[in-house]
């Protein structure tokens, strides 16, 4: 499946932007999806997900609460809402998808076979 993400910019510290994934799979089923980071000079983090089996979205530490990760299983589209953006959210924001990625490795990006090209996301403070 070929992903593509898009909606980054340049936004104010404590503005909100929306970032859209779509896939050109026809369906989402059985994909566990997930939003990873990279900020210049920095190693690729994970950043939210959703499990295809579980309705329960998990997210890392630093955007809980603030992040709100979502999936439209019929358009093949996965979001990522954030709020309260910080200058430690710059990066190019990729998302990823996998068929077979097993729970222990929900957070470790050599275990999705899918990835986006990137969008930027550029906070000022």
């Amino acid at each position: 499946v070929q992903l593509q993400a898009y909606g980054g910019g340049l936004v104010q510290a404590g503005g909100s932007l929306r970032l859209s994934c779509a896939a050109s799979a026809p369906t989402f089923r059985g994909y566990t999806l997930a939003w990873f980071r990279q900020a210049t000079g920095r190693e690729r983090e994970f950043v939210a997900g959703s499990k295809w089996t579980d309705s329960n979205p998990f997210y890392a530490n630093s955007v809980k609460g603030r992040f709100t990760i979502s999936r439209d299983n019929a358009k093949s589209t996965l979001y990522l809402q954030m709020n309260s953006l910080q200058p430690d959210d710059t990066a190019v924001y990729y998302c990823a998808a996998s068929r077979t990625i097993i729970h222990s490795n929900l957070g470790v990006p050599s275990a999705y076979e899918h990835w986006g090209q990137g969008t930027q996301v550029t906070v000022s403070s």
